[in-house]
């Protein structure tokens, strides 16, 4: 496998990531004639001339701020990563920039997060898999020096602080992992192998040092029911995407393929097919991801983080990266664990 640091993956990360969120965010809630119709053909979509990103670029700025302030007091372990993400988590909720269309489950987490005194269990929304959160968890695949067991802790934590349902915790923690795993070299081919191992590896493991009780929120017999659930439906997003890839469509909305990408295990499969669709075109990767009937700019910011990561900083052209909105904290932070 080839370095995270020789190609910058952490920045191409970040950037792609921003780059389909500001693609997708003016077509979300349209269907496709509708986008065709205003965007012209879908390979020649272009970046807004104000390239304005949506919540989900804000939250991802807000989880990798909470890493780094995390990182930077020692190593990383639950107690330490709660409070900076709890306090970054509500001061995006009370910022007047937080007006992007944010999802409800976000929203009612994080105004239950900042009581002061109340378990982060007790705001969880225990019957949300919106894609909310792991459209934003990129950066726990990109921060270096972490362990399989902290990286996947961290992965659900973050998640589980505002959608409490285990299939978001499974998808964030898989989304993670696939961020590390392009940014370490892994072929794309085998991806989706290695990611349905790594779901079958983590079934029944319950995070009990980094989620405390959140299991008892829900009505399963035992913490390793409450996971295995989240990881069985995205064991079947994973092999619908894999049927999908064993008869490419790329003119055919992804959507059709693999879902809508609203809940989470949608998201991260949708997202991946069209990354594996455009391999080496990440551009058109956005532009499929965007020109969609579903959540298309969470679909194409996940996309974007995977190209950016396989590819590194150089997947994208100077004059779509240098007007993204958020740009220089993007690339500060990209920068700190390309080092």
């Amino acid at each position: 496998m080839t370095s995270i640091v020789g190609k910058n993956a952490a920045t191409g990360a970040l950037l792609g990531l921003a780059l389909g969120d500001a693609l997708g965010f003016p077509t979300e809630f349209d269907d496709v004639p509708s986008i065709l119709a205003r965007c012209g053909p879908w390979r020649r979509m272009e970046l807004p001339a104000h390239a304005i990103v949506s919540d989900d670029t804000q939250m991802t700025l807000a989880l990798g701020r909470g890493l780094r302030t995390t990182m930077d007091r020692g190593a990383l372990a639950p107690k330490r990563l709660e409070r900076p993400l709890r306090e970054e988590f509500v001061d995006w909720y009370r910022s007047p920039e937080n007006n992007r269309a944010p999802g409800n489950t976000c929203l009612r987490a994080c105004d239950l997060l900042k009581a002061e005194g109340r378990a982060w269990q007790d705001a969880s929304q225990i019957d949300s898999k919106g894609c909310g959160a792991n459209m934003r968890v990129a950066p726990i695949g990109l921060a270096p020096g972490l362990s399989d067991e902290q990286r996947a802790g961290a992965a659900q934590l973050q998640a589980a602080l505002t959608h409490g349902h285990p299939t978001a915790l499974a998808a964030s923690d898989l989304t993670a992992h696939a961020v590390r795993l392009l940014a370490q070299g892994a072929e794309p081919t085998g991806l989706v192998g290695l990611l349905r191992s790594y779901a079958y590896d983590n079934r029944t493991r319950y995070h009990h040092t980094w989620l405390g009780d959140l299991w008892t929120r829900a009505q399963d017999p035992s913490p390793e029911h409450f996971i295995a659930r989240g990881w069985d439906d995205c064991l079947a997003a994973l092999a619908r995407l894999q049927q999908a890839l064993r008869d490419p469509s790329p003119e055919t909305d992804p959507c059709l393929a693999t879902g809508e990408g609203w809940i989470a295990e949608e998201a991260l499969a949708t997202g991946l097919l069209c990354f594996l669709l455009f391999v080496d075109e990440p551009l058109t990767a956005l532009r499929r991801a965007a020109c969609s009937c579903g959540d298309s700019d969470s679909i194409a910011c996940l996309a974007g983080a995977f190209a950016g990561a396989y590819l590194g900083a150089a997947a994208w052209p100077a004059e779509w990266a240098d007007r993204i909105e958020y740009h220089g904290e993007l690339v500060a932070l990209g920068a700190l664990w390309d080092m």
